[in-house]
């Protein structure tokens, strides 16, 4: 596929994908989310992590409301048929995901960045969740992530008030992984990219399988999940050289296999 509303990168196994419409700040058309299913799941394929930013000073404004491509016109079926996809390649990715939220992300974009594995937020960033200021309701899997990473409580304020939430709150209140000081950013969620690409691939992926599992599951079919999970890994090449590199009283270098 030829991007023309995002761009993608692959360097050193990480998969960078930015969304491209610094002049609107990043809203979501149909096109861009095609292109973002699509480049989330060839990033799961050919690389070792996948980093989601936004270029210019917003990650993501969300859905642009002057789309007449789909984006509005049917809610229900823009939903099912274009949000749907692409939260399920973020969210099921086999590699980890990351946001780098440089900016404002709001309505939709607050929520597909949520729904990546780990969140790193500019301190200058804030998340809202605009959507009762239109008369909508939290969608692009708002209303299953928010009371998940914040509880019942701080879900439902943010839903309702549709109030900002600066990076800081978000890191304070378990929404987001980490708020980190503007001057900071790029380089840290770069770091942080670096250092998943070089870590235990197979081991990341069953991970998520397993802490994604875990709310779906009572406490004993969660032990056999993990018993399950921890033999295959136990298998692995990373998990050898693990053992290795400890007792050698060195950095272990994992092949992601």
């Amino acid at each position: 596929m030829d991007y023309e509303t995002i761009t993608y990168a692959l360097t050193d196994d990480v998969a960078l994908i930015t969304l491209n419409r610094a002049d609107k700040m990043n809203a979501l058309t149909t096109q861009m989310r095609a292109e973002l299913t699509h480049a989330v799941t060839e990033g799961g394929r050919a690389a070792r992590v996948v980093v989601l930013t936004g270029a210019g000073r917003a990650f993501c404004s969300g859905q642009d409301l002057a789309d007449r491509a789909g984006g509005v016109a049917d809610l229900e079926k823009t939903l099912r048929e274009e949000y749907a996809p692409l939260l399920r390649a973020i969210i099921n990715c086999p590699v980890p995901t990351i946001a780098a939220v440089n900016g404002p992300a709001a309505g939709a974009g607050a929520n597909i960045a949520l729904a990546a594995d780990v969140v790193f937020a500019s301190e200058s960033a804030y998340f809202m969740q605009a959507f009762t200021r239109i008369g909508l309701i939290p969608d692009a899997g708002g209303t299953y992530a928010l009371p998940r990473q914040m509880g019942m409580a701080k879900a439902m304020g943010a839903a309702l008030f549709a109030d900002k939430i600066t990076a800081r709150q978000a890191d304070d209140w378990g929404m987001i992984w980490q708020a980190v000081p503007d001057a900071e950013f790029d380089a840290h969620w770069r770091a942080k990219a670096a250092q998943l690409a070089a870590g235990p691939t197979a081991a990341y992926a069953e991970a998520k399988k397993a802490i994604r599992a875990s709310w779906d599951n009572v406490l004993e079919d969660q032990l056999s999940l993990e018993a399950q999970a921890q033999g295959r890994c136990g298998k692995s090449q990373d998990f050898a050289e693990g053992v290795t590199a400890f007792t050698q009283k060195r950095s272990p270098k994992f092949q992601g296999r």
